[in-house]
């Protein structure tokens, strides 16, 4: 078992007097978590899997007294994979106000109505978290600093799911199947997207784009569709736990890009399925795209798992000049360029460090990116 450092986390919030939100795509290890924290505490507790039918129907729109009858004496109840039930906020609120348990732990695998729905009802009574993919640092903790080191670029390539970390040697078979049959069951089950196709070919135009900036309108050209649309299914697969989006960092310069985005993938693994490359990095012509994706990716696990609540940006300026990735928090700006190769000189851009004089300027490359993770 891979201890997760959100076990930790969750564990000092327990019995706090609020709800316990766990989000993240899926099969990254939502339940698996839950379990473990409910096979380590001597509280009675009850465990609501949505995924199951009856437990689904007496969750939606019920009334206090069959929730009452339902959760009973139990001190500690675990509701997983909410985003199942129909107007699920308004059930968790009734819960907490009028039956309060001890505590309280939702997990669910799109924010698409989980988070929409829980926002207003649960103002004030819940904290609210993600759960990754296995980060570099737990993989690190788990096998070792020299196994992860020598297997990092297996890691670029076959991404952290737990699955594939799990099941050595079938990791192609486990990504095309995450990609097929898991990953987009949400927004399908929402019929959100009618035309299978075009979602496909907007992701492999993303997965394609990884490290460049995007533009809306040229995948509308490419894809025959229209800006708006584009970047309305961006936001459905960002809501998805798929892609996120970093946009550009603007204060100073005149020409800097101020309306900019890149999109970079949760998970390397997923984002190679996708276009169906897993060459190792040796034999591919996209490892510094990768490499920024997993770095990337990695300092969002580092922060959102440190309580670190950095804004993330990219810079570029018209006439090209760019720094890989920022960090903006409480005033301080810290810039990163990140480099597979770490024999390469890097340049910071003058006209950034002119601007940004405070700046504090990093380079992470693969034989220091545990500084950076750790």
């Amino acid at each position: 078992m891979i201890k997760r450092e959100l076990y930790k986390i969750i564990e000092e919030k327990l019995f706090s007097g609020k709800a316990i939100i766990v989000l993240g795509p899926r099969q990254v290890g939502k339940s698996t978590l839950l379990n473990r924290i409910k096979e380590s505490r001597a509280e009675k507790s009850l465990f609501l899997d949505c995924d199951n039918y009856e437990i689904k129907k007496m969750l939606t729109e019920p009334s206090v007294e069959e929730l009452r009858r339902l959760i009973s004496d139990n001190e500690i109840i675990f509701i997983d994979e909410a985003q199942r039930v129909k107007n699920i906020g308004l059930t968790l609120k009734i819960i907490i106000d009028q039956i309060s348990p001890g505590q309280l732990i939702v997990s669910g695998s799109s924010s698409f109505d989980l988070a929409n729905e829980i926002n207003e009802p649960l103002t004030g009574r819940k904290f609210e978290y993600m759960l990754y993919p296995l980060s570099l640092k737990e993989l690190t903790a788990h096998f070792g600093y020299l196994h992860e080191k020598t297997n990092l670029k297996y890691r670029l390539i076959y991404g952290s799911y737990p699955d594939v970390i799990n099941n050595k040697g079938n990791e192609i078979e486990i990504l095309n199947n995450l990609v097929g049959s898991y990953l987009f069951k949400d927004i399908f089950n929402l019929n959100l997207f009618k035309n299978v196709d075009f979602i496909e070919g907007l992701l492999e135009a993303l997965a394609l784009q990884v490290g460049s900036e995007v533009s809306y309108s040229e995948l509308a050209q490419l894809l025959g569709s229209n800006p708006n649309t584009i970047k309305q299914y961006i936001s459905v697969l960002e809501r998805a736990f798929i892609v996120f989006r970093l946009h550009s960092f603007s204060r100073n310069v005149r020409n800097e890009l101020k309306k900019g985005r890149k999109i970079y993938f949760y998970d390397n693994g997923i984002r190679n399925a996708i276009i169906g490359n897993y060459n190792m990095p040796a034999n591919r012509t996209d490892t510094g795209a990768i490499w920024e994706n997993f770095v990337i990716s990695e300092r969002m696990k580092y922060l959102g798992y440190n309580k670190i609540y950095a804004k993330r940006y990219f810079w570029r300026t018209t006439q090209k000049q760019e720094i890989d990735y920022i960090e903006e928090f409480n005033g301080k700006i810290n810039a990163f360029e990140i480099k597979w190769n770490p024999r390469k000189k890097v340049n910071f851009s003058k006209t950034f460090t002119s601007a940004y004089p405070g700046a504090q300027l990093h380079v992470i490359h693969p034989e220091n990116i545990w500084d950076y993770i750790e």
